[in-house]
């Protein structure tokens, strides 16, 4: 193969992307999400020759920062909007020049008890939760099984999060690292709602518990396929600690720095290029492509494709892996003038959006709603969650913004699966969205001294600064299958007869998958294209 620095990338017209300087790299990693990015600046680094081809005219996939409202200085974190699972050595080892920043808040979870509005606010040191704890529920009990629940998925944390970037273990290796068969039952053998139901009496704390289990996966708590565990195991094992932390400039700031890195080691990044289909015998590929001005091919040794198992089966002309997992989230970005004021007036509105602001989340609430998106309704109270970025990290907002008190709410909305708005007349998708969006907003109105709508900031054109996603705009937008921010269904990080030694092997020996779709994927991680 010829020397990476060697030739420059050809001119281009105006407005056109340019194709690749080359006819053959070492790889050719398919998709310029993180995950591509994340692996094609550790191939860089160990000094082989790297081309990324990126359809979109930018890097990023879901992990980016846009200015969505015309005219308005606000870059959101427009999909993916927080950071638990990507480890600090992917950080480290690459140089990247990325932060994230603890919230001051935990939860905030609004109720009405005694015909009086309250809610219970986690964080803020032992004692101010433990008596959050009582004035909710009239003692102790609650707070102290919320110690030992956690306390359990704090050393599940530690034990399972190292082996994330290691080869993947044996079911049995995992159960014997992990040491603690309560754990093992809890998370591992039996429905989540089991340990939850054993462990909590209150209605809203166990919804507040369930809802890591829920986070972009269609399943009630006594799912017997432990769906609900897969998604909980992966939402509470972060980092060694299982939280959830800002990212200072937004989701863009750390792909833009897995680009830089890449960029920087020598990778070749290739924007408005969409791969096509990949040829391979075992030791030698083809990557077929497009761009405006028509076809071509790139030969690689290897070959790594940050895209869904769809995606990857499509590009190599086999058949499907089987039906796609639906996605079930309603993601909400908003811009406001000001945060409006809470109908409990013990909790001051900038703790109670700093961290997750829970909406119709109570255990008997979720179960409900699952009942009725499965039977193919909309959720009369659909659940959902909020976090407010600016109050974490205001570099997000132009000065003007900053300096007059506006924020960013970003809402996540459970069970709202794809079949939903699969199923709506043709046409009128976007009046289920609209209508499931109205509905979620009530929810949260409840709760409030004021409409959150009339809080709305506008955009140069004077239109409210609120969009929505649902499921079938993230399959439109970034390729998702039916919408899963997942790529499929997770799986427990161990292996299996399939998986192969890492759980990004295909049936190709020079071709792997490095997105969210290999085993231990799913999340903002950079652990597959590590892998």
């Amino acid at each position: 193969m010829p020397d990476s620095h060697s030739a420059s990338a050809p001119s281009a017209p105006p407005g056109r992307p340019a194709r690749p300087a080359r006819d053959a790299y070492d790889a050719v990693v398919v998709g310029g999400g993180h995950n591509g990015l994340v692996a094609a600046a550790y191939l860089a680094r160990a000094g082989r020759s790297v081309l990324v081809l990126e359809r979109l005219d930018h890097t990023g996939g879901a992990a980016v920062s846009t200015r969505p409202f015309a005219g308005v200085d606000a870059r959101l974190s427009r999909y993916s909007y927080l950071v638990s699972l990507l480890p600090e050595k992917i950080v480290r080892e690459l140089g990247l020049r990325f932060a994230v920043r603890k919230r001051s808040v935990s939860s905030y979870t609004p109720a009405v008890r005694g015909g009086r509005p309250t809610g219970l606010l986690v964080g803020g040191g032992t004692a101010r939760t433990r008596e959050a704890f009582a004035r909710l529920t009239g003692s102790d009990r609650e707070f102290d099984a919320w110690q030992r629940f956690h306390g359990m998925t704090a050393r599940l944390a530690e034990r399972v999060f190292p082996t994330l970037t290691e080869p993947l273990p044996t079911r049995a290796g995992l159960r014997a690292r992990i040491g603690d068969e309560a754990a093992w039952q809890a998370v591992f053998e039996q429905p989540l709602g089991v340990v939850i139901e054993e462990t909590f009496d209150d209605d809203l704390v166990r919804g507040v518990v369930l809802t890591d289990g829920l986070i972009g996966t269609f399943a009630d708590a006594h799912d017997p396929g432990l769906a609900q565990n897969r998604c909980f195991l992966y939402h509470v094992v972060g980092g060694g600690t299982g939280d959830w932390d800002v990212p200072v400039g937004g989701m863009g700031a750390l792909t833009d720095a897995l680009a830089g890195a890449a960029r920087g080691a020598g990778a070749e990044i290739r924007t408005g290029l969409e791969a096509t289909a990949v040829e391979t015998d075992g030791t030698e590929a083809r990557v077929a492509y497009r761009d405006a001005d028509g076809a071509a091919t790139v030969a690689a040794r290897q070959v790594l494709v940050n895209a869904s198992p769809e995606a990857l089966a499509a590009l190599l002309g086999e058949a499907p892996p089987g039906p796609p997992a639906e996605g079930a989230q309603l993601k909400v970005n908003m811009l406001l003038r000001r945060l409006p004021r809470l109908r409990d007036r013990a909790t001051d509105p900038r703790e109670a959006f700093a961290g997750t602001f829970h909406v119709a989340e109570g255990y008997g609430q979720l179960a409900a709603a699952h009942r009725q998106a499965a039977s193919g309704e909309l959720p009369a109270a659909p659940p959902s969650e909020i976090y407010c970025h600016s109050l974490t990290d205001p570099s997000i907002l132009g000065p003007g913004l900053a300096e007059t008190g506006h924020h960013t709410l970003t809402l996540f909305g459970l069970h709202t699966p794809a079949r939903l708005f699969e199923r709506a007349p043709a046409g009128s998708e976007a009046a289920v969205r609209d209508a499931l969006l109205k509905a979620t907003l009530e929810q949260l109105d409840a709760h409030l001294e004021e409409p959150v709508t009339d809080c709305l900031a506008t955009d140069a054109e004077g239109r409210p600064c609120i969009e929505a996603k649902s499921p079938l705009d993230l399959e439109r937008e970034l390729r998702l299958p039916r919408g899963n921010i997942f790529h499929r269904a997770l799986a427990f990080p161990w292996a299996t007869e399939t998986t192969g030694r890492w759980g990004v092997e295909t049936a190709h020996a020079n071709v792997l998958l490095c997105g969210a779709g290999a085993v231990r994927g799913g999340g903002v991680s950079g652990i597959p294209g590590h892998n």
